[in-house]
């Protein structure tokens, strides 16, 4: 059953973008700071730091510049950040991004709520974009969303994932994020649109997932991805996440549960387990809330019984 299981995998994480826009309560860049570098500190050597989008939008982000200009960075880590259009990526240059992500989704509908075009022109949108980034040197990771279903229409047919996909990689991107926006994927379904996009011609190589775990079903999701040889996993320590475009969309998979899967399967991702519910409990604390991640709630029930710190 698991002798398609890579050696090693990436863990990317999402948790001060992805996992902060959703959020009423605005961390300081500070504390945005210092969650940026207790992860690399934890072994994350591929993280998305912010978006650069109208603060409008994302009131969470809108000190995307002085967390980027700010940010110490360091050798053997890609940091990324999310942008939607050509402004988004020239303030990403002047902050000295060197890796932008690009967004649109399998479904119509959340392209016109989530980035205000259509599928047809969000594409020809991100002709301009990827081109231009790459023409100044620039990794372009790409976004698909909605992959599993749309919030608004419900089942997405696997032909529009097919062709988001193969629109984005045409365009340049150099990795594809497979987004379950609203966390409806389950484990066959998992299976049966990877099949697809790799007999479709896609690489290992160019495919990632990222799963939402709003109906408890992420780390099985990840767990056919990995036995599909998937090597790279989106995840959001302490699974702070949510999309402000799709209505009942939780968190996403924690960093730490992905960990825990990982190191029980004898799958290495180089981060260090022990160093992430502390990341995970600080960020909680700033944001006044508790965080979903199991492993996080297991061990601080552990370190309780024990008397000890996380």
């Amino acid at each position: 059953m698991f002798d398609g299981l890579p050696d090693e995998v990436e863990i990317y994480e999402v948790g001060p973008r992805d996992g902060l826009q959703n959020e009423s309560t605005v961390l300081t860049v500070e504390t945005k700071l210092a969650m940026i570098e207790s992860l690399v500190d934890a072994g994350i050597r591929r993280i998305e730091i912010t978006s650069f989008v109208n603060p409008r939008w994302i009131p969470a982000l809108a000190d995307h510049m002085e967390v980027a200009t700010r940010l110490r960075r360091r050798e053997g880590v890609r940091y990324s950040a999310l942008v939607p259009n050509m402004r988004g990526l020239d303030s990403a240059s002047r902050a000295g991004m060197d890796e932008v992500a690009i967004f649109m989704a399998a479904s119509e509908s959340h392209n016109r709520k989530n980035i205000n075009k259509s599928t047809m022109k969000a594409v020809e949108t991100y002709e301009e974009v990827v081109r231009e980034a790459l023409d100044r040197g620039m990794r372009v990771r790409g976004y698909v969303s909605c992959v599993y279903g749309c919030p608004y229409e419900g089942e997405v047919p696997y032909e529009n994932v097919e062709w988001v996909s193969k629109a984005l990689l045409d365009l340049g991107v150099y990795e594809l994020s497979l987004g379950d926006t609203i966390g409806v994927g389950t484990p066959r379904q998992v299976a049966s649109i990877l099949k697809g996009l790799l007999d479709a011609g896609m690489t290992r190589e160019q495919l990632a997932v990222h799963f939402h775990d709003t109906r408890g079903t992420a780390l099985a999701n990840v767990t056919v991805a990995l036995q599909l040889g998937i090597k790279t996993i989106d995840s959001s320590v302490g699974g702070l996440g949510g999309c402000p475009y799709a209505p009942g969309a939780s968190g996403n998979v924690a960093t730490e549960d992905v960990v825990f899967l990982l190191d029980g399967m004898g799958v290495n991702s180089g981060v260090d387990l022990g160093k992430l519910p502390s990341i995970s409990t600080e960020v909680g604390v700033k944001l006044g809330h508790e965080l979903p991640s199991k492993y996080l709630k297991a061990h601080v029930a552990a370190c309780a019984a024990r008397g000890i710190p996380v």
